[in-house]
């Protein structure tokens, strides 16, 4: 049994069910008739097409199946098997082409061949150890822990203008005082991405920014500004609230997909770090010596002029 990897673009594989032959031209019938597979031996799992000797198999369209669109999926089998082995024939025929003429050969080919196996592998043990244990009930059970029932969190919605030097921004305060526009200020003189939507941040929470911003802007009541510039590592800023809102905790239903990958995250970091601990590793520079205690060390300081 061949493995395939499906990569036709859905549109080659629609033109391809269009042209299967008269099977895929017949109208669908009020039941499509099932696939027979026998329980016993290959039998339940045929061969479906034969390219130089090598096997094309019931399993393989089913593969292939597996990989297309819902709506592909629900198509009759008469009318998406025939298009499927024909593009599993086409596929295989495409490989003998590059057999004969030595590709499977080539060392960087080599090596894209190694590497697609060591992926195969990773995600088959990602899938087996992992998977199972991201059930509903697990994430139903996270999702409970961490955010049922918790208050919801303070944001602010706000705009800045950030500047060089402090002593622009005492200067915008100082315009600002005497009736100056935000949103104009921050378009000109801004040098933030934001300035031509008016330094408008949108909302956000107190972790979401560095905490010397976070600070002054939840400090502040709607339509008040920083009386004094905000010096962070970008700068510095001359912030502004609009409003401010506490949310309310999402349902199970919104938070799930995220708990979910959280979740999977999770169990890979776990998994991987498991692994490493059951194998010798060594590590080199990257023109292939051996690292030094010197390597990291810091470069010494430059001689005073």
């Amino acid at each position: 049994m061949r493995h395939f990897t499906w990569t036709a673009p859905l549109a080659a594989l629609a033109a391809l069910c269009c042209l299967a032959g008269p099977a895929s031209a017949q109208a669908p019938s009020a039941k499509p008739p099932a696939v027979q597979t026998p329980d016993a031996g290959a039998a339940a799992d045929p061969v479906v097409a034969r390219v130089n000797g090598t096997e094309i198999r019931l399993s393989d369209l089913q593969d292939a199946m597996g990989s297309l669109p819902a709506e592909y999926r629900s198509m009759p089998p008469q009318t998406l098997y025939p298009a499927l082995i024909n593009q599993l024939v086409d596929l295989e025929a495409v490989v003998a082409m590059a057999r004969k003429q030595g590709l499977d050969k080539d060392p960087t080919v080599q090596r894209q061949m190694a590497r697609a196996q060591e992926e195969a592998l990773q995600s088959a043990l990602f899938h087996r150890d992992i998977g199972p244990l991201i059930t509903d009930e697990a994430v139903r059970a996270r999702y409970d822990r961490d955010i049922a029932g918790k208050p919801g969190e303070a944001e602010v919605h706000a705009s800045h203008i950030l500047v060089a030097n402090e002593a622009d921004a005492v200067a915008i305060i100082a315009e600002l005082k005497k009736g100056g526009d935000f949103a104009a200020i921050a378009k000109a003189r801004s040098s933030d991405p934001g300035a031509a939507q008016g330094g408008d941040l949108g909302w956000f929470k107190k972790g979401d920014m560095l905490p010397e911003f976070a600070d002054a802007a939840f400090a502040l009541q709607p339509g008040q500004t920083t009386d004094k510039p905000v010096h962070t590592q970008y700068g510095w800023h001359v912030i502004r609230v609009e409003d401010r809102r506490t949310t309310t905790p999402p349902t199970f239903e919104q938070a799930r997909d995220e708990l979910r990958n959280q979740m999977i995250q999770e169990g890979l970091q776990k998994l991987v770090a498991s692994a490493v601990t059951q194998v010798k590793v060594e590590k080199y520079n990257i023109d292939g010596s051996t690292p030094r205690p010197t390597d990291n060390a810091e470069p010494p300081p430059a001689p005073k002029k």
